[in-house]
């Protein structure tokens, strides 16, 4: 037997953001979309009347932010699913503190969007099976939209090799291309997955698979040799990541 659509409310303070996300979620099917809101006051109002699943929220709204309505309604009666639709990356690590299913970044992959609604799926028929639900299958990020002469370019998690600080920015490095992204380190360290990538330097986090080797320098301190030929100093700070992934 099919699953029931899910009931949900979309939240956003861009028409054009509201309007694509209608448009997808009537292309993926199974959804019964029971209203939309332009701020977060709106949102906690429609959520407490409706009793909508699933929410699709943005985070970056004036007044009241995606943030704030998802605490709001974490202490409400049949809490809905809560699934960010935001423009900013950089948010990802508050979004998983309020409990979040996933956490997609505009403009929305339609695939990564039915994605998404899977999960809240998931999370609401083990709640409504007496089982805690796991931790959020997105907890660490996946993807980040960067900025290139053609528009914006989404760039997998999982593709980067390392990344190296530039200021106030982020540069990803793939292969021989890279890109920038406003970010800090530690909010980098934080999103991405500890299991695939380790931080050697306080300006540089590198993929673990990339790293091919360590050596000393005349002075003592570890080098790491990565997959395309270069070096990378470890931090005096970061020792312990050498002798973690070396086992010793």
């Amino acid at each position: 037997m099919d699953d029931p659509p899910l009931k949900t409310l979309v939240v956003d303070d861009e028409p054009l953001a509201t309007e694509r996300l209608q448009l997808l979620l009537a292309r993926i099917g199974g959804v019964d979309l029971v209203g939309t809101a332009s701020d977060g006051e709106a949102a906690c109002r429609m959520a407490e009347a409706l009793r909508p699943d699933l929410l699709l929220l943005d985070i970056a709204m004036p007044g009241m932010d995606g943030i704030d309505v998802a605490r709001t309604l974490a202490h409400s009666a049949g809490r809905p699913a809560v699934v960010f639709v935001t423009a900013f990356d950089q948010f990802a690590v508050s979004a998983f503190e309020v409990e979040a299913v996933d956490y997609l970044v505009k403009p929305v992959d339609p695939a990564r969007l039915e994605r998404a609604l899977q999960r809240a799926r998931d999370h609401l028929d083990l709640r409504a099976s007496g089982t805690a639900p796991p931790p959020p299958a997105g907890r660490y990020l996946d993807e980040f939209w960067a900025s290139d002469l053609t528009g914006l370019v989404r760039i997998r998690s999982i593709d980067i090799d390392r990344v190296s600080a530039e200021r106030d920015y982020m540069r990803l490095h793939v292969g021989t291309r890279s890109w920038l992204i406003h970010h800090s380190m530690a909010a980098l360290e934080e999103g991405l997955d500890p299991a695939v990538f380790v931080r050697l330097h306080r300006s540089a986090i590198v993929r673990r698979d990339f790293i091919t080797g360590f050596q000393r320098n005349a002075s003592g301190r570890w080098i790491a040799r990565l997959g395309d030929g270069s070096e990378q100093p470890v931090g005096r700070l970061y020792a312990d990541s050498v002798r973690a992934i070396a086992g010793r």
